[in-house]
């Protein structure tokens, strides 16, 4: 049995580390049969479950630990940025690249599958220095980039190619001028072209993503699987909707409309502000309806945007396991995700297995999670009007809601089951081996 190790920053916090929780347990369950089992570790977050270690390098001392963040700050120091995604430098070298390269040389692994490291997992040219077969799950597009998870949003009349610096290189001449005295994402970006010489193989929840990386001058032509992220669906199953809406104090006959984000309404990138506005729009057209729809949010104890439509709003605060989510999904009529880029997001993918239609916007990955018309429905980019329409013609149609809420279900199962997940893992860690021998 060959031993793939799953590396991700955190054990729990963020899309990213369920998504990589999720395909270790996955690969516990069901990688056997092909003859793989994953271990997985992280550098925080509660080690939960089988083959889950964390913790920081041994040789890693208290004050590195406290050294290390600081550091990066030191880098940052005359770094300004209009783009508010976050960044990673990835430097210093943290000490976990050696101890990888002991652990896979006395035989504890025989892959290695790199997922959201963030800036102190492993540096950069620690990742150039394994000397072990690296295959990397892509969960947004730092890898590729300079130092930003993701490339700026656009705007009114922006110059794509000049927003997308990961497809040029980042050379000096795209430089926004906020970031001309001090370039990190090109200092980032040519460290990765110089310390990654060889290339890893990569999987791509989306095509987006993969298309992506083919646009990238750094990964262009590297190895590419698309492979999209497992679902326990066993765990994630439609609830009855009366139980759930009970259980969360939720109105009983009321059309919910659900939204959820980490952060709530704070991350531009998630479109909330796309939203309130396609929700002025929906209290409109539900005039003379007779039951008016009511929104319902996770991610944040209070929403900014109580004040801004003619919808009743209930939040539910920050829901962290997968028991409370499985309700809220289950309670909700429609499951809006108005992101303006996105890869796999989890609460698409996880309201659909619970038999909740989605709507969002055609864009990034979310058209490979939702088939418009079948299991939910997709609005222009970035239209709140067309996104109302969409809303509205779930919850103010109940035979066509029944039908696409059946349709979802049965898209989770033949798309996101775990061993079909698996057994495409176990593919490409085979074609892995064999390119590294």
């Amino acid at each position: 049995m060959l031993t793939a190790l799953q590396l991700n920053a955190s054990a729990s916090d963020g899309g990213a580390a369920r998504a990589a929780v999720r395909v270790h347990e996955g690969l516990s369950l069901e990688g056997p049969v092909f003859g793989w089992t994953s271990r997985f570790q992280a550098a925080s977050g509660p080690a939960s479950g089988l083959g889950v270690c964390v913790g920081s390098p041994l040789q890693r001392s208290a004050i590195w630990r406290r050294l290390h963040p600081r550091l990066t700050q030191w880098r940052k120091r005359h770094w300004r940025t209009n783009n508010p995604a976050l960044h990673s430098l990835a430097w210093p070298d943290t000490g976990l690249g050696a101890e990888l390269t002991e652990a896979h040389s006395h035989g504890d692994f025989e892959l290695l599958n790199l997922h959201w490291l963030g800036d102190s997992t492993l540096s950069i040219e620690e990742i150039g220095r394994l000397p072990c077969p690296v295959l990397w799950t892509l969960h947004d597009q730092w890898p590729f980039s300079g130092a930003e998870h993701y490339a700026p949003l656009p705007g009114s009349g922006s110059d794509l190619a000049a927003l997308e610096r990961f497809t040029s290189g980042y050379e000096q001449e795209t430089s926004p001028v906020l970031e001309r005295r001090c370039d990190l994402n090109r200092w980032t970006w040519q460290r990765k072209q110089r310390s990654w010489r060889q290339p890893m193989t990569l999987i791509c929840p989306s095509q987006w993503m993969a298309d992506c990386v083919q646009r990238s001058a750094l990964m262009s032509g590297w190895p590419c699987h698309v492979i999209p992220n497992p679902l326990n669906l066993e765990q994630w199953k439609p609830v009855e909707p009366l139980l759930a809406r009970r259980l969360l104090d939720l109105p009983l006959e009321a059309p919910l409309v659900l939204f959820g984000a980490m952060g709530g309404t704070a991350d531009p990138r998630k479109g909330s502000d796309l939203l309130e506005r396609a929700l002025v729009s929906l209290a409109a057209r539900s005039e003379g309806q007779p039951k008016q729809p009511h929104l319902v949010i996770f991610g944040q104890e209070r929403s900014a945007l109580q004040q801004s439509f003619g919808l009743q709003v209930h939040c539910l605060g920050h829901l962290h396991d997968a028991v409370s989510l499985r309700l809220a999904y289950s309670a909700a009529d429609v499951m809006v995700v108005p992101s303006r880029l996105d890869n796999l997001p989890n609460t698409a993918t996880e309201a659909m297995a619970c038999g909740t239609p989605v709507v969002a916007f055609r864009t990034g990955g979310l058209p490979e999670i939702v088939n418009d018309g079948i299991s939910g429905r997709l609005a222009d980019p970035f239209e709140p009007e067309d996104l109302a329409q969409c809303i509205a013609s779930v919850v103010f149609q109940p035979e066509k809601q029944r039908a696409l809420e059946q349709q979802a279900r049965q898209q989770a199962e033949n798309r996101w089951h775990p061993k079909r997940i698996a057994a495409l893992y176990a593919s490409a860690y085979d074609e892995a081996l064999e390119r590294s021998a």
